[in-house]
């Protein structure tokens, strides 16, 4: 497994960085690589968060050093969404078939998890975030019909949108992990506008079905000091507590967003006045 470790920064030194030393700070750009597990373990709020592309094995979440623990999720709660084809997950022995966009909680306890794919030629593709845990909440197997759907925004703005909920309350407990997926609708380019931030939780952007020559412009930083990452297809951003989270894309895109921190309170979020960005 690959575990990049990002350490924790102050906004303040935020506004020093260069186009460089940001996209090593909060982007995740190699999300999935065949046969392995690529996590970033980010010590904001200790979130991991990355993917496993099991192509011509399954692939078994193994125990790490960098946990301090015996296994994985001794610790530890997971939220599996697959954005690819039709899969697997084992744990402890019990499987879950997992099709494109179903997504999976995994509480604390689990000792043995197994991602697999059924078809090598449209293999699954396991987008993951992880949280620390406190108690242990039953798995719940999430298919995409029964995530909580939530439609913002209109076409005028250009963010008409449908929110699915998948790991949150309105579906299953979980201690501190939220997460979900958002489809924009054909015309509208921004995720959400006006921004916010959240100051008891910190997020993860994963942004994907985009093509090639497609980007986002993820806007990020101080209301008053706004910095933007070029992100591509299959590609994440790490959101502190402290800085916006808003992006607009040349073209449409879909995201799963996961959050971790204070409180599992979707809207628990502090609106930044269009007048106070710069």
């Amino acid at each position: 497994m690959k575990l990049d470790i990002r350490y924790n920064n102050h906004p303040e030194d935020s506004k020093n960085y260069d186009t460089e030393t940001l996209r090593k700070r909060y982007l995740l750009e190699k999300v999935f690589v065949a046969d392995e597990l690529s996590f970033v373990y980010s010590h904001h709020d200790r979130i991991i968060a990355g993917g496993v592309l099991p192509l011509t094995k399954a692939v078994e979440l193994p125990v790490t050093k960098d946990l301090g623990t015996e296994y994985f999720l001794e610790r530890r709660e997971l939220g599996v969404i697959n954005i690819g084809g039709p899969g697997y997950i084992i744990l402890d022995g019990k499987t879950f078939d997992m099709d494109e966009r179903d997504g999976l909680y995994v509480g604390l306890g689990i000792k043995q998890v197994i991602f697999g794919s059924k078809d090598s030629k449209h293999p699954a593709k396991f987008y993951i975030n992880s949280a620390p845990a406190h108690q242990s909440y039953p798995t719940v197997h999430i298919p995409f019909k029964h995530a909580n759907p939530n439609k913002w925004g209109s076409p005028k703005t250009l963010n008409e949108r449908t929110i699915y909920q998948y790991v949150h309350p309105a579906v299953c407990n979980s201690c501190q992990l939220v997460m979900g997926m958002t489809i924009l609708e054909e015309g509208s380019a921004w995720n959400t506008m006006p921004c916010h931030t959240h100051e008891r939780r910190m997020e993860v952007y994963f942004y994907f079905n985009m093509a090639k020559d497609t980007r986002v412009f993820h806007f990020m930083g101080e209301p008053q000091e706004t910095r933007h990452l070029v992100v591509a297809n299959e590609q994440a951003v790490i959101s502190p507590s402290w800085s916006i989270h808003t992006g607009v894309g040349t073209s449409d895109y879909t995201f799963i967003w996961g959050m971790c921190g204070e409180n599992i309170t979707f809207s628990d979020m502090d609106f930044v006045a269009m007048s106070d960005l710069k």
